[in-house]
């Protein structure tokens, strides 16, 4: 899948990752793309703006560390986070629903 089918849905999965636990950015990228079943396999030039971004926002906190020699950044949900992810799922929950009745079936 392509990122910009993602368009508008990135920040929400990414919120969605991380509300499991801290994970540094390399493993944000896996776990999408282990969630996904492979069909989110993203490059790090769209996720690592797309961290940075929601860290701005308040809707994660980033830490560096150092594992093994190399530097690494971990990132965590904030409750500010949470609330978003909240609001996202009950948005999509809507659109979804919504969509569904216009693909989801036959018509009647």
């Amino acid at each position: 899948m392509k990122a910009q089918a993602l368009h508008g849905h990135l920040d929400a999965l990414l919120l969605s990752v991380l509300e499991g636990g801290p994970l540094h950015g390399y493993a944000v990228i896996e776990a999408l793309k282990a969630r996904s079943g492979g069909s989110l396999n993203l490059p790090t030039g769209t996720v690592y703006p797309a961290l940075r971004r929601l860290e701005r926002a308040g809707f994660v906190d980033s830490t560096w560390s150092t594992v093994n020699g190399r530097e690494r950044r971990t990132y965590e949900l904030t409750g500010s986070g949470r609330g978003a992810l909240a609001g996202e799922r009950a948005s999509w929950t809507e659109f979804s629903s919504t969509v569904s009745r216009f693909l989801g079936a036959e018509p009647t």
